[in-house]
Formats: C-alpha cells, structure tokens, sequence
C-alpha cells in the first residue's frame, strides 16, 4: 500500500512545524526518516496516521485520502509513537488482549497475541505487569500493539530505544521481515539502522525536505563534493611529501605512517599516490578509498 504526502504543512501559531511536505512511499518499501531534533518529524508521522490535522495539503494511502474520522483507513495503520503510551498497571498479554479488542479482532485475538508475542520476542516477560519492565521490553510491547491487527502500513517512531545491541539487532530483523509485506516509514537517530535496513533515506530539517533517495544514492545529495583516501605507509614520512599530490583538500595524521587523505572534485588520487610512493622508496601497505556514510552526508545538509 502506498502513501502519498502532498504539499503538506503545518502552523502551531507562530511556528511553522511543517512547510510544503511532499513525498511517496511506494508499497513494501522501508523508508528511512531522519532529522533532527524539532525538524518536523514526529509532527510528519502523526498527519500520516490520522492523529493531527494538517493545516494545508493532503495524505493519501493508495490514492484515499485520509482524515481523522476515517476508521476504515486507521485500521490499515500501525502507530508506534516516540513516547511509547502504554498501561503500565496491566499485564503484557492482557494489554495486547486489549488491543485486540479495539481492533475486533474475536476468534482471532488469542491467535494473534500469541504470534505477536512470540514476533517480539516478549514470551519471558508475557504474564509481568508492564510498570515492572525494563525500558526495552516496554519498547518490544509498544511495538507488539502496533502490528497486533496486522496492518499494511506501519509507522515506527524511535522503535529501538532502550534496546540493548543484540535487542536492537533482533528488531532490525524483525523490522526488516515486516517490509516484506508493508509499507514502513521508520524515524530513527541511528543512521547505522537506517543504512542496515531502509531502502531510501528522507532527511527533514527545519520543516522541509532536503534530501529524498535511495540508500546508497544519498551522498550525492551533499554540498561538499569530497572523497577520503586511508593510506598506510611501512615507516613514518614527513606529510610534505603527500602535498606533492593534486587536488589535495585535506591530509590528516591518523596514527604512525597512517594518513587521511581528502580531494574535492571527481579526481582519483590512487594512482597518483602509487607513483608517488615509488618515486620516494616508500612501501605502501594498505589503501582504500572510504565510502561516505550517511551520518557525514546528514552533518553536513543538517548542520
């Protein structure tokens, strides 16, 4: 099922949370969402599901455009919001039992908890009350209600906070098992996460788009046209020899006979630096050029 985000904004008061949003998540696409901190994100996920009103433009699921008296669309979303609202004096299994209910599912509801339940990874902790939790599996019940009436669409917000590594690598996967069938948009801090399992990347500052591609098209969305080449040398050599090279932007010391080194443009400085390390009798023992990561390209549009 796709989403739709047509020239969405939105105004509380005097400040424009939102500013002429627009976007598609194609059917069973993980889509990554990032920003920073008050760029709009949380505000953006909430007008998909129904919750807030824009102030101008429209959401569509599959060409239907969504309002917030529109249960029969609601039922098709699954919500996990940043700040995880839950009961915390039930218990796990009669919580999801609960929101079973909401979403009628009858016969099913037994059947269904218990998938979810195993899904999450939640079977240690299924009869605890949810107070008595640890912060992580607080987050594995949040997300267990999410998918509870098996949406085609969900929307995670923040969804492995609180989780320790092999917890958050158990929700990458699960996440990951889950965009086979749906459509997910998932905000998140941890660019690592977004590049392990988002096939494209939206970023959102100030309350606009700046950049929206695939995963591994997104560096060509920075300002700063640069490539980083680690070369380490068999002995220590004075850095005025690396400055014989072209088109050098940066050179940087990284430990004994290891260096840093950075061009802006299009040029390829390796075999260059080869004919450069003969010409000297030096002995080159590694290089290779580094890939430019997400958190570089989201610093730079972002910062």
């Amino acid at each position: 099922m796709s989403i739709s985000v047509e020239h969405v904004s939105k105004i509380f008061g005097s400040q424009q949370a939102l500013h002429d949003v627009s976007f598609t998540v194609n059917s069973g696409e993980i889509v990554g969402l990032i920003g920073p901190n008050g760029a709009g994100k949380s505000t953006l996920m909430k007008i998909i599901c129904a919750l807030l009103a824009p102030t101008s433009g429209e959401v569509k699921l599959n060409g239907a455009r969504i309002s917030g008296d529109s249960d029969d669309i609601r039922r098709l979303l699954g919500y996990l919001p940043e700040n995880n609202p839950l009961y915390t004096d039930m218990y796990v299994r009669e919580f999801l039992l609960f929101v079973s209910g909401l979403y009628n599912l009858g016969k099913e509801s037994d059947d269904r908890v218990r998938e979810v339940i195993r899904l999450t990874g939640l079977e240690p902790e299924m009869h605890k009350r949810i107070g008595v939790l640890s912060k992580g599996y607080r987050q594995r019940v949040g997300l267990a209600q999410s998918i509870i009436h098996n949406p085609e669409i969900l929307i995670l917000d923040e969804p492995t906070t609180g989780l320790d590594p092999n917890q958050i690598l158990e929700i990458r996967n699960l996440i990951s098992d889950l965009g086979r069938q749906k459509t997910v948009i998932l905000s998140t801090h941890i660019m690592q996460e977004v590049e392990a399992i988002c096939q494209r990347v939206i970023i959102i500052n100030q309350g606009q788009i700046i950049a929206n591609d695939l995963t591994g098209n997104i560096g060509q969305h920075s300002g700063k046209k640069t490539h980083t080449i680690i070369v380490e040398f068999s002995e220590e050599i004075n850095s005025e020899i690396l400055r014989e090279l072209t088109s050098i932007d940066e050179i940087r010391k990284l430990k004994s006979g290891t260096w840093l080194i950075e061009t802006t443009g299009s040029h390829d400085i390796r075999e260059e630096l080869f004919k450069l390390a003969v010409k000297n009798n030096l002995v080159i023992l590694s290089l290779h050029k580094k890939d430019r990561k997400l958190e570089d390209v989201f610093r730079e549009l972002t910062s």
